[in-house]
């Protein structure tokens, strides 16, 4: 099992593909898949058959995963510049 840098309710941003610039809280974290579920993010639309539940079936909306190397932390994103803010080394 790899260690990922996001975890669960953190809020993140995701900086590359086609959803890039949205942000928001994480949702559940994938380790097996190296994947991330994001509220409001990487939507998808799933399509129900009709059931006792659903007498006409509809098309339910729900977030996709998205991989973790496309997301970084809220706190360490630098609007100004559009990356990471450096983080200084304490000196000996």
């Amino acid at each position: 099992m790899q260690k990922f840098h996001i975890k669960k309710n953190d809020q993140v941003i995701v900086i590359s593909g086609s959803h890039k610039g949205k942000s928001g809280k994480v949702l559940e974290v994938l380790p097996a898949k190296s994947r991330a579920v994001v509220e409001g993010v990487a939507m998808i639309k799933k399509h129900l058959k009709k059931s006792q539940e659903n007498p006409q079936g509809k098309i339910a909306e729900r977030e996709g995963s998205i991989h973790v190397s496309n997301l970084m932390l809220q706190t360490r994103f630098d609007a100004s510049k559009k990356r990471a803010k450096k983080t200084e080394a304490k000196k000996a």
